[in-house]
């Protein structure tokens, strides 16, 4: 065998090591999120609004996501949420390239809560306009003017929190979106448990608060969801929030699944 062939047969091994390794890591995240019991899943969405997830993502892969805050290069925009009176905190959107775990996780989870997307909008008489891909949906948002990215990395320390709200970009709304706690309660931080308040039809208003472990996501509602009453399915109002960490430092990823003009 001569060395030009020899050479060949090298970088066809090295290439194949690649696609092999790129695919492992693609794999990895569809495994992590295939791993939920989605008909469990559904079900304590429907009741609350809100669920958790299993573990998507590694102690070290959190700490790799949590470090890219401190480089300004991957994103597009720094909102301080004292100075909007947001809050307190601060969170970047990221710009594109997504790193692969935001990319492959918002690729995964969202035909997996398609189905309640659609069964919802079904119930409140709306029109169920997302196609079975993200990338389908957000070409679908890009001709309606919402081009920039959504997804977020958020950062807190000890007093901040942030306001009730909802991240609602333009007229294009996929009704669910998910944040993974990219620290450890009660280790890296104090308080910062995610709130969850939902206007019910003609009742008090509930709320919901969720520790959230590292790693873990949880998936809630983006705007209003379908509640059932005497009159029928109503449209019950949500907005999310973050009560106040009281010491350490706490940093989240946000996955919506629209994106913002």
């Amino acid at each position: 065998m001569n060395t030009k062939t020899k050479r060949k047969r090298a970088d066809g091994a090295a290439a194949e090591t690649r696609v092999t390794a790129e695919t492992a890591e693609r794999d990895v995240f569809a495994r992590r999120v295939g791993a939920a019991d989605w008909e469990a899943v559904t079900d304590e969405i429907n009741e609350y609004g809100c669920a958790l997830l299993p573990q998507l993502l590694t102690p070290a892969e959190c700490a790799d996501l949590s470090l890219l805050y401190e480089q300004s290069d991957l994103f597009r925009s720094t909102i301080d949420m004292g100075r909007h009176r947001f809050g307190s905190g601060e969170y970047r959107y990221f710009d594109r390239p997504f790193p692969e775990a935001v990319q492959r996780l918002r690729e995964e989870l969202y035909p997996r809560l398609l189905p309640i997307a659609r069964d919802w909008y079904t119930k409140l008489g709306r029109d169920a306009e997302w196609p079975e891909s993200l990338a389908e949906w957000l070409e679908i948002c890009h001709r309606a003017g919402q081009e920039r990215p959504s997804p977020i990395l958020l950062r807190y320390g000890s007093g901040d929190w942030n306001a009730l709200h909802r991240d609602v970009f333009g007229e294009k709304v996929f009704p669910l979106q998910a944040v993974i706690n990219l620290n450890a309660p009660g280790e890296d931080h104090s308080g910062g448990e995610f709130l969850m308040v939902e206007q019910r039809p003609r009742a008090q208003s509930r709320a919901t608060a969720t520790l959230i472990p590292q790693g873990h996501g949880l998936v809630f509602t983006t705007r209003d969801r379908p509640v059932l009453s005497k009159r029928g399915w109503s449209a019950a109002p949500v907005r999310h929030g973050v009560s106040v960490v009281h010491s350490g430092r706490r940093h989240t990823l946000g996955l919506v699944f629209h994106d913002a003009t």
